[in-house]
């Protein structure tokens, strides 16, 4: 098996690339933890257009931030629930009248039985809910994620250095 066919390897010839391009360690792992933690924003389809942004606002690199978005995709989808869960134990004094999470999940059929703007501000609620815990988790994230991925990228030019 050729070295080219591993993707580690393949990852590490990338890294050091980018690294190769005038992107700092600590600047190529604030733009993967980005891109990452928005990667994983409980609404479906909004990462990439928010990752596209940030990029260029903070002028980093947009196949990385766009890497690190694609590879926490099925996060998004997993962590959907216990945001709206954390979300709703931070703010109680919001109701939910009518149509609950668990009957959505349990029998879809039910919902239909309800009005469509009472579905609608329900699953509005659910959306805030979730923002609200994901904006409270995603700070922490990103920045343990940047710095420990800084120190993980700062040894990588050494690793293609050794192997030459």
């Amino acid at each position: 098996m050729s070295s080219g066919s591993n993707p580690w390897s393949t990852i590490r010839q990338s890294a050091g690339e980018w690294l190769l391009q005038g992107i700092t360690p600590r600047r190529l792992a604030f733009t993967l933890a980005l891109g990452f933690v928005l990667g994983f924003i409980p609404v479906i389809g909004v990462p990439t257009g928010l990752c596209v942004l940030a990029a260029m606002a903070f002028r980093l690199n947009q196949p990385a931030i766009q890497l690190a978005n694609y590879a926490a995709m099925p996060f998004q989808l997993a962590l959907i629930v216990p945001f709206v869960r954390l979300g709703a134990k931070l703010t109680p004094w919001m109701t939910r009248e009518g149509v609950d999470i668990a009957m959505l999940a349990n029998s879809p059929w039910q919902v239909l039985q309800h009005s469509s703007t009472r579905v609608a501000a329900q699953l509005g609620i659910m959306a805030g809910q979730a923002m609200l815990a994901w904006v409270l988790v995603a700070i922490p994230v990103t920045l343990v994620l940047t710095f420990t991925l800084t120190g993980v990228l700062r040894r990588v030019p050494a690793m293609a250095d050794k192997r030459r």
